[in-house]
Formats: C-alpha cells, sequence, structure tokens
C-alpha cells in the first residue's frame, strides 16, 4: 500500500469492509434462497448480519422492502469508509483511504495473473 497508516486505522477499514461485503453477500444470496432457508451460508448470513440489522432498525425506512435492508445498512458502512474515515483522517481528498482492503485484494489478484 502506498500510504502509511498506524495498523488500526486498516483493522477498522478491513473490518467495516467485511461487514459492508457480508450485507452485500445476505442481498445477493437472498435472491436465490429464503432468509429462513437451511442452506448452510445463508444461515451464517443471516446470523451475521441480523444483529447490525437489528442496530439500524431505527433509522430505517419503513418502506424499505426486507429483503433490501441488508444494502441499506451497507450503504452506511460505504459511506463511512468512503468519506467519513478520510476526513476524520484529516484528507480533504476521497482517495487516500478509500477502501484499502479492496486495494490489497485486486494487488493480490493482479499477482496472481501476472498483471502488473
Amino acid at each position: 500500500m502506498s500510504a502509511n497508516f498506524h495498523p488500526l486505522v486498516y483493522l477498522i477499514d478491513y473490518v467495516m469492509g467485511m461487514i459492508m461485503w457480508t450485507l452485500i453477500g445476505r442481498v445477493a444470496m437472498n435472491i436465490f434462497q429464503r432468509e429462513d432457508s437451511e442452506f448452510f451460508f445463508m444461515k451464517i448470513f443471516v446470523k451475521l448480519t441480523d444483529p447490525l440489522i437489528n442496530f439500524f432498525k431505527p433509522i430505517t425506512p419503513s418502506f424499505i422492502i426486507r429483503p433490501i435492508v441488508p444494502l441499506y445498512v451497507a450503504w452506511f458502512f460505504f459511506m463511512f469508509r468512503f468519506y467519513l474515515m478520510p476526513y476524520l483522517l484529516g484528507y480533504s481528498v476521497m482517495g487516500m483511504l478509500s477502501f484499502p482492503l479492496e486495494s490489497e485484494i485486486a494487488a493480490q489478484i493482479y499477482q496472481i495473473f501476472g498483471k502488473n
């Protein structure tokens, strides 16, 4: 990674990124599976994300249909990671810290497939 941030900054972003992608994964999985499905991965997605969805329930509009609510909650994590976190760290330009988790994954994919 090009910038040198405190490891705690990366840890926070990685955790928030994993939460965001798990919520998005639940929405994607819900296209093919019901929330009460016996499929192992759907059970895990629901078990991991239900506490977050319940936490955000007071600010979740009632008109959002249930299968899309995890995407709404993921949007908050996206906004925090892309706008608030760099702002709190003193960067006036987005991109300085935006998505180190995804940058690291992309770098590994490029390395595996020989792209530089």
